[in-house]
């Protein structure tokens, strides 16, 4: 579950490296999509490290993650913003949760697997 967790939360940082290429400088504001950018940017060094089996990147690496799971919420709260950020808001959220709970799940091992 570990690396399936690692994967999700790789792909929400690539996302996150693009964001400023996808807003139209409103939705969301470009301060808002180069923060997302640059924490895209250090998720991306954790990951790595974490995938390589380093257990220090894990504490920073979700703390960023729901950092920027929690930079989309107010789409949820503005008006005029369009739906389609709306919705893309509420899927980065969800896949962060499912993200962060892949990785903080224990994995199981079948008795005698090793």
């Amino acid at each position: 579950m570990k690396k399936f967790g690692l994967v999700v939360l790789g792909l929400l940082a690539v996302v996150d490296l693009f964001t400023p290429l996808m807003t139209d400088g409103d939705h969301p504001p470009m301060s808002i999509a180069i923060g997302s950018s640059a924490l895209g940017l250090l998720s991306l060094v954790l990951v790595g490290l974490a995938w390589w089996g380093k257990r220090w990147p894990l504490v920073p690496l979700l703390t960023l993650r729901i950092a920027s799971a929690l930079l989309s919420v107010p789409a949820f709260f503005v008006s005029d913003v369009p739906a389609a950020a709306v919705i893309a808001a509420g899927v980065g959220v969800g896949a962060t949760i499912v993200g962060v709970l892949a990785v903080l799940l224990p994995s199981r091992e079948l008795a005698g697997a090793r």
